[in-house]
């Protein structure tokens, strides 16, 4: 593809963006990850087989946006990484319950948990800052679910418990949208 440099540049900028978003505390919990070329298949391919395995149809549509985007990038946190203040959020009474938990990614629950109801907010907020610059730069993208729950079953963001893809695009129409239920 002849844009993929400009959207490593773009993923790039969109990485800084995730990485100075805002968090609990100031307290950094949020991973990323750029996938390019054959990731982007091998992560296709596992959502179609989730979707089949969930029947949720809406993973092996994704999927075909994954095998047509140039690069993707993946953002995840490390959830039970509490905050210390024992707000409850995550159903727990005190941080100290939620941080002894084991990861665990499977079919039966696509992320782990319970996690730090503020570390999820700051994953939300990291997401929003990297769609936002990729649109800035008016780089083609979309946050799915879909996809990064398929990172987190093939373990590429091994530490985190929650996780979103956004891949990008350049195209004379959007990929991402208008697309078939």
């Amino acid at each position: 593809m002849e844009f993929d440099e400009g959207l490593r540049i773009v993923a790039s900028l969109m990485d800084i963006s995730a990485r100075t978003a805002p968090k609990a505390r100031g307290i950094d919990t949020i991973v990323t990850k750029t996938l390019t070329g054959d990731e982007l298949k091998n992560i296709a391919v596992r959502m179609e087989e989730m979707g089949e395995e969930l029947e949720v149809a809406f993973f092996i549509r994704d999927a075909a946006s994954m095998r047509n985007a140039g690069v993707c990038l993946l953002i995840g946190c490390r959830g039970f990484e509490a905050t210390g203040l024992n707000c409850g959020g995550c159903g727990k009474t005190k941080c100290s319950e939620l941080q002894n938990q084991t990861l665990q990614h499977g079919i039966d629950t696509v992320y782990s948990g319970p996690n730090c109801a503020l570390r999820v907010t700051d994953l939300g907020i990291a997401v929003g800052s990297a769609a936002k610059t990729a649109s800035m730069h008016n780089v083609d993208n979309r946050i799915l679910f879909s996809a990064g729950c398929a990172a987190l079953a093939l373990d590429l963001l091994p530490e985190c418990t929650i996780a979103y893809a956004i891949p990008l695009s350049v195209a004379g129409k959007n990929i991402f949208f208008d697309r078939a239920a």
